[in-house]
C-alpha cells in the first residue's frame, strides 16, 4: 500500500522486490490459525487494530522476532523486535 500511495520506492516494482526479499533473508512464513485469532485479542497492544494484532499474535505464538518501525507494536513488551 505504501508503494501504490508513492510514499515508498521497491525497485524495480514491489513484486520484485518483494520476491527478492523472500528468496534473500530468512522469512519464515506463518499461517494464520485459530490459536493466533484467539491470541490477538488476548495480547495487550496499545490499539484494536485487527492487522497489527495479527501480526503480534502470529510472532508471540510462533515465537518470531519481528521486523518493523511501527510504533504501535515497537511499544509492545511481548514481542521480539528488530528495526
Amino acid at each position: 500500500m505504501l508503494a501504490e500511495k508513492k510514499r515508498v520506492v521497491l525497485e524495480p516494482n514491489p513484486e520484485a522486490w518483494i520476491k527478492d526479499s523472500l528468496e534473500r533473508l530468512d522469512i519464515v512464513e506463518a499461517p494464520l490459525s485459530y490459536e493466533v485469532m484467539i491470541l490477538s485479542r488476548k495480547l495487550d497492544l496499545v490499539h484494536q487494530d485487527p492487522a497489527d494484532r495479527f501480526i503480534a499474535a502470529t510472532a508471540v505464538y510462533y515465537d518470531l522476532v519481528l521486523a518493523t518501525v511501527d510504533k504501535n507494536l515497537t511499544s509492545a513488551s511481548c514481542l521480539r523486535i528488530v528495526n
